[in-house]
């Protein structure tokens, strides 16, 4: 099983979007089940400004009140979603679009206030923390049956209200939960960068905690480090996290053969393997 999550900024423009849906074409060809999970955060943010609402985030969380979170749902379940499950399939991928509220999938718990990294104690609003006693047959079937899952970010309470879910948070739980392998986290920055901008191929989850309490990881990149660590704890093999705009790449971090323009982090960085 891979799970791999695309940031919504790579699901906007047409080339990129055919970049990624190469790719996914390549991926489920060679028959290992898949599950995609996407954002949509630049949408998102260009929907809440057409409907003058301030954009709100802490951490690269998305702080979420009613407004906020019809518009995510609307961007997310309705604009992205749907797009994305058409270009697949085009392309040949048996993809079907879904949210966290399709078969308890995305069961989850109101998250609590989060600490954040400069000390501040924030309610994060209608945002949701992905349950551990989520669902996952529904994704089970559709994989065994080599249908691809295409899943919006969008959580569902217990109360049977909806919740934002951060993406990576999202995908990293669903990896876990199903068991994969592998979970390959796409956006458009080519893995964990060192202080000198250089990417780092190979890094441990010890390296992820001194890259966030140094500074070192941006406010964006922090979400994406736990998620990784969450994943990690799982017992997902390993992640990726690469540029999702470089086919090759993308392909090579899905399949297990990661090129050194990525970042792989594993339990304990001892080399690279598939």
């Amino acid at each position: 099983m891979i799970v791999v999550k695309f940031g919504g900024e790579l699901l906007e423009e047409s080339s990129r979007l055919q970049t990624v849906v190469s790719a996914m074409a390549r991926v489920a060809s060679e028959h290992e089940p898949l599950v995609i999970v996407h954002g949509g955060g630049k949408e998102i943010d260009a929907a809440l400004k057409r409907a003058g609402i301030e954009k709100q985030q802490v951490d690269g969380l998305r702080i979420t009140d009613e407004a906020t979170l019809e518009t995510v749902v609307a961007v997310l379940a309705g604009t992205v979603n749907t797009r994305l499950v058409a270009a697949l399939a085009v392309a040949g991928v048996a993809a079907v679009g879904l949210t966290g509220a399709d078969g308890g999938c995305g069961l989850s718990d109101t998250a609590p206030p989060h600490r954040a990294a400069d000390g501040r104690t924030v309610d994060l609003g209608r945002v949701g923390t992905p349950a551990d006693h989520a669902d996952m047959r529904l994704l089970r079937t559709l994989t065994e049956n080599q249908f691809v899952p295409v899943i919006a970010c969008i959580g569902l309470g217990v109360d049977g209200r909806l919740l934002n879910v951060n993406a990576d948070t999202f995908a990293a739980h669903l990896a876990g939960g199903l068991g994969a392998r592998r979970l390959v986290v796409a956006g458009t920055t080519p893995g964990v960068l060192d202080g000198q901008g250089a990417t780092t191929p190979l890094i441990g989850l010890e390296a992820i905690e001194r890259l966030i309490k140094d500074g070192t990881a941006s406010a964006g990149m922090v979400a994406k480090l736990n998620a990784c660590a969450h994943a990690l704890a799982r017992g997902v093999a390993e992640v990726v996290i690469v540029d999702g705009r470089d086919r090759t790449a993308l392909e090579g971090a899905s399949l297990g053969t990661p090129p050194a323009t990525v970042t792989r982090i594993a339990q304990a960085p001892v080399g690279r393997t598939s």
